[in-house]
């Protein structure tokens, strides 16, 4: 019978058959050509009406007809294996529409007899068969009866087959479909899909042949490719299976008519970027999981029964961004999302949410309490009248649970962490033990059971806590949660071999220490911070691992500063993290110091200073050498830093505006901040591979590697340079010397705590009252008297006995809380005669911040030649007089000054003129921004600054000395770190300036015009004929600073206040 008749014509010839059939004996062959057609018939209506009995009965009369055929008939009618066939296909409906397991069992076992036989010879076509079989599979795989895995197999070499046949057999769509269904059917059951990799070949073999426009096909194996993605974190699979389904979207963008696989195709990307930032923490990921949230939620409608799921997947992703850059548009776009879904939620009656998306943790922590009880208490309702086992008892159980941690984390109240731990219990036990993500309700326990812990202090608690942290870590699909998993781990078993004593519990946690600091699913910033965990706990318990510990925090230390895209983003990054970057380097170097390794010492404490100076610097490297022995490759890479240090100097840009999508219809999605994370980590992904290439060529083995002892005692050429290490486990000073081994001076016990109040006392005293005030005075006087005391006696002790003469030139490295102390002004030292000297009077000093930076201020460049040229940058003013006085004196100088007066210091006039003298000299004002030291400035003409960021972003090829009459210049501002030195003098030596004149607070206008005159006129006298004019003037400014000094009426900071940077 046609498929296009009528129900009633079907009704009447159904109506005339069973008649018919009373009719004749069992036996008579018109009874079984008639069963045969009542049979079909029976089938035909209910393929009309769906009704079972239909069904039934046509199976029936099936089954009856091949009893009658083996009894031999001439009448024409189908022959015994087409009925067979017809039974086979009867059995498959029924079990797949009502399903009926041993239907499923009964058909696989005659569709597979079937194809035994020579089908062509009973007009049966063989694809027909095997197609039904692969149906017959997936659904034994569905029920799971029989061997799923076995079945899965079959059905990949099934449709093998199929795709092998000629192109007249027809494309097996369906059976493909069946499939990726069997796999993903196998996949939510919790079963282990043992040949996927096999499935995932053929399903790749099925795309490449499938017709255009089968996006069911292209949707099957992008599916799967997700599944295995879910299951192992291949981002192969990722890229492949998120192009497959682009394709699928791209094809639809470009006409109005969107079939069902364009929103199932949207969706299905979407939620495999959620997946891959969740499993993989990189930051670029992150950002495309947004794009994709925005454009999904941009093209559904309000209706869409996945938005809610994905506005809270959005608002996740912006709450990180939020949290790890600081991007307050992004937050803003965070609340929004959940306000949309708790909007949703709350349209909704109370009860376990619809179609299987549950309210996350973001927006349950906006009910009120007396909404989550009411929703805990419809969920117990639904779960006792939900059958145990059942997809609802499951779900109910889910929210329960879900819905318990947002009432505990209200209540803090052990009754109710009891009642959660009971629900996690119960979800626990309704996961088989096979399930890949059983390891999810098995951490959710080990959570609450370590709340329960916390609250009762029962060891049963916390022991049982420890066996499942140790049974998630044997998961293989687990991986993705190790971390997390060890870090709780971790603070367990330290509470219990606090509690008992144990050794194994110390030995566990070392050994777990490494595991988690080289994970590679863990945020390099949090991987920072337990490699510095690990190294705290080895060194406190003397273990063996603290090397292993402190060099994985150091190598660490600044891939959690790339984390973040720019400059400020690090700087605010840094701060959050300022206790442990600013002391794990000193531990390591104290360390390294206990055990007599110095150089080591020395080594490490560049490693950990000035971090983004040596960022950019890195990226500013002279490529001389490589471009000699590799000249594309050279350009290649300088070509990317070149594009790396614009990105990273570049501002911060807002999140929400001129958004664009990357595929092929012009839809928001990825914002301006996005596409500077995801550039940002393209780059450094290209520039490590070029690294890579560079150090496998001869002589380049050390490029770009950390600075070794040979290289780093170069910065001692022309004197000693004296680092002070101060931290809680020792303090030390350590002088290099170009020619000796580091000299050693053990500190007392106190010196780190007497160096914080000295620090305290001088910036307390500088907030509370004016600089020129007596009472700053006396506390600048005792902190100098202090410092000579805690510092400069044993140093000049050992300067002594070294033999290095006076009036020789040092420089100052120092560290943390010494960067904001006058180092250079100790004193006074005791005599004899009554005259008050201090340091500067002994020594002609000057500041680094890092050994590197004093290297590279002395590399060969190009000669000063005949007189030099001078730019002069001036402001005169109502507040700053005094500096008509300076120009005065600049103007008079033998050399060739450029000056940018009042209107004509314009930002970018200065930045032109830098480029073209050889000596700088600002007299303007200097301002700071507290928490902002790349908006450090000096004030120009009509409100305009050039600020700090600004001066980084020049490359200044002969620039050579640089002297800052301006306030702050030398100062760190407020929320900054010490050891950052992110000051404006420091910015000029890093854009190219070999030596800096700074100030390390206000200065006193009046006192320009004569520093300036007792300077330049020491600089450029003949004293020092052949030296270049960068490497006079340390000595140049001890020398005006002495004359400054023996004026009449000139105060202590007056004098104090005026440093040298640089060669």
């Amino acid at each position: 019978m046609a498929p296009q008749v009528s129900i009633a014509e079907v009704d009447r010839s159904i109506t005339f058959l069973q008649h018919s059939l009373l009719s004749f004996p069992r036996f008579d062959p018109v009874r079984r050509t008639c069963l045969q057609t009542l049979a079909m018939a029976r089938f035909v209506r209910h393929h009309l009406s769906d009704q079972k009995e239909d069904l039934d009965k046509s199976i029936t009369h099936f089954t009856e007809a091949i009893f009658l055929s083996f009894r031999s008939f001439d009448m024409p009618c189908l022959n015994l294996v087409q009925v067979f066939f017809r039974l086979a296909s009867a059995l498959l409906r029924r079990a797949k529409q009502f399903e009926q397991l041993e239907d499923a069992t009964y058909s696989t076992s005659y569709l597979r007899h079937l194809r035994t036989l020579p089908l062509e010879s009973f007009d049966i076509l063989r694809d027909e068969v095997t197609t039904s079989l692969v149906h017959a599979l997936a659904l034994q795989v569905e029920f799971r009866v029989g061997d799923g895995m076995r079945d899965i197999q079959e059905m990949v070499i099934l449709c093998r087959e199929l795709l092998t046949l000629d192109s007249s057999a027809g494309y097996p769509t369906s059976a493909i479909i069946s499939l990726a269904g069997a796999v993903m059917n196998a996949f939510c059951s919790g079963d282990q899909v043992q040949p996927l990799d096999e499935v995932i070949e053929c399903l790749r073999e099925a795309h490449k042949q499938c017709p255009p426009g089968l996006h069911q096909v292209s949707f099957a194996f992008g599916s799967t490719l997700t599944t295995r993605f879910i299951l192992f974190h291949s981002n192969d699979d990722y890229e492949e299976a998120t192009t497959v389904l682009d394709e699928v979207i791209d094809s639809y963008s470009k006409g109005d008519d969107r079939g069902p696989y364009y929103a199932h195709s949207m969706a299905l990307a979407t939620l495999l970027a959620h997946a891959r930032s969740v499993i993989y923490k990189n930051p670029e990921y992150s950002e495309e999981a947004i794009s994709r949230c925005r454009i999904f939620l941009n093209s559904s409608s309000l209706q869409s029964e996945l938005r809610p799921a994905f506005s809270q997947a959005l608002a996740i992703h912006t709450q990180n961004r939020f949290r790890h850059f600081g991007d307050a548009e992004a937050l803003q776009e965070a609340q929004s999302c959940i306000s949309e879904v708790v909007g949703i939620s709350s349209s909704q009656r109370l009860g376990i949410s619809k179609e299987g998306i549950a309210e996350s943790k973001v927006v349950r922590a906006t009910y009120s309490m007396t909404a989550v009880e009411e929703k805990i208490r419809h969920l117990q309702e639904c779960l006792n009248t939900a059958l145990p086992g059942s997809i609802q008892y499951k779900k109910c159980l889910d929210e329960l649970v879900d819905w318990y941690d947002t009432k505990v984390s209200r209540t803090d109240d052990i009754m109710d962490i009891e009642e959660a731990m009971k629900y996690h219990r119960m979800v626990l036990a309704s996961t088989h033990s096979s399930d890949p993500f059983r390891f999810l309700p098995l951490g959710s326990l080990g959570d609450v059971l370590a709340l329960a812990f916390e609250h009762t202090s029962k060891i049963d608690y916390l022991e049982e806590s420890i066996a499942i942290s140790h049974e998630i870590l044997e998961v293989q699909s687990a991986q993705a949660i190790h971390f997390s998993e060890i870090r709780r781990l971790v603070s367990s078993l330290s509470t219990r071999l606090r509690l008992l004593g144990r050794r194994q519990d110390l030995d566990e946690i070392m050994r777990l220490m490494p595991m988690a600091v080289n994970s590679k699913y863990a945020r390099a910033p949090d991987r920072f911070q337990f490699s510095c965990l690990w190294a705290s706990i080895a060194r406190v318990s003397r273990h063996s691992s603290i090397p292993a510990a402190y060099e994985s925090a150091m190598t660490l230390m600044q891939s959690a500063l790339f984390f973040a895209p720019t400059l400020e983003i690090q700087h605010t990054r840094l701060v959050g993290m300022h206790e442990i970057c600013e002391k794990m380097p000193l531990d390591y170097a104290s360390y390294q110091v206990d055990a007599g390794k110095f150089e080591r010492a020395i080594e490490t404490l560049e490693r950990g200073r000035a971090l983004l100076w040596s960022e950019m610097r890195g990226l500013r490297i002279s490529l001389d050498q490589l471009l000699g022995a590799d000249s594309p490759l050279a350009e290649k890479f300088a070509a990317i830093n070149h594009e790396l240090e614009a990105l990273t100097m570049s501002g911060s840009p807002s999140g929400s505006k001129e958004m664009v999508y990357s595929g092929a219809e012009s839809r928001e999605g990825t914002d301006a901040f996005g596409r500077l994370v995801m550039k940002q980590r393209k780059l450094l992904e290209e520039r490590d591979a070029l690294i890579s290439q560079i150090q496998e060529l001869p002589g380049f083995e050390g490029f770009l590697k950390t600075s070794s002892f040979d290289t780093l005692r170069t910065a001692a050429s022309r004197g000693p340079v004296i680092i002070i290490n101060h931290c809680k486990w020792r303090s030390d000073i350590l002088i290099l010397l170009r020619n000796s081994p580091p000299s050693l001076i053990p500190m007392r016990k106190d010196f780190k705590d007497h160096a914080i109040e000295l620090r305290g006392r001088l910036l307390g005293a500088r907030k509370k009252y004016p600089l020129e005030s007596k009472q700053y005075q006396r506390a600048l006087r005792s902190v100098l008297e202090g410092l000579y005391y805690l510092v400069g006696l044993p140093v000049i002790r050992r300067l002594r006995e070294l033999r290095i003469p006076e009036q020789s030139r040092v420089w100052w490295c120092p560290t943390s809380v010494f960067c904001s102390l006058p180092l250079h002004a100790m004193g006074p030292i005791p005599s004899n005669d009554g005259i008050k000297r201090y340091f500067s009077d002994l020594y002609i000093p000057s500041y680094t911040p890092t050994l590197s930076a004093l290297i590279e201020s002395r590399k060969p460049g190009s000669e000063m030649m005949g007189q030099p040229s001078l730019l002069l940058v001036a402001q005169p003013n109502a507040s700053l007089p005094g500096v008509w006085g300076e120009i005065d004196v600049l103007t008079k100088l033998d050399a060739k000054v450029t000056s940018l007066i009042s209107r004509r210091a314009t930002p970018t006039a200065v930045v032109s003129g830098l480029r073209d003298h050889q000596l700088a000299h600002f007299a303007c004002h200097g301002t700071l921004e507290t928490g902002k030291p790349f908006d450090a400035s000096f004030e120009l003409y009509g409100d305009e600054h050039l600020t700090l960021l600004e001066i980084v972003r020049s490359r200044l090829p002969t620039a050579e000395f640089a002297f800052l009459s301006a306030c702050h210049t030398a100062e760190l501002t407020d929320e900054s770190i010490a050891d950052e030195s992110l000051h404006l003098t420091a910015a000029m030596q890093y854009c190219g300036f070999r030596s800096v004149v700074g100030t390390m607070w206000s200065m006193a206008d009046t006192d320009g015009r004569d520093l300036a005159e007792y300077f330049y006129g020491s600089m450029f006298s003949h004293r020092e004929l052949g030296v270049p004019y960068y490497e006079r003037s340390a000595g140049a400014l001890r020398d005006a600073v002495q004359r400054l000094r023996g004026k009449k009426g000139i105060t202590l900071e007056r004098w104090v206040n005026f440093v040298h940077y640089g060669a």
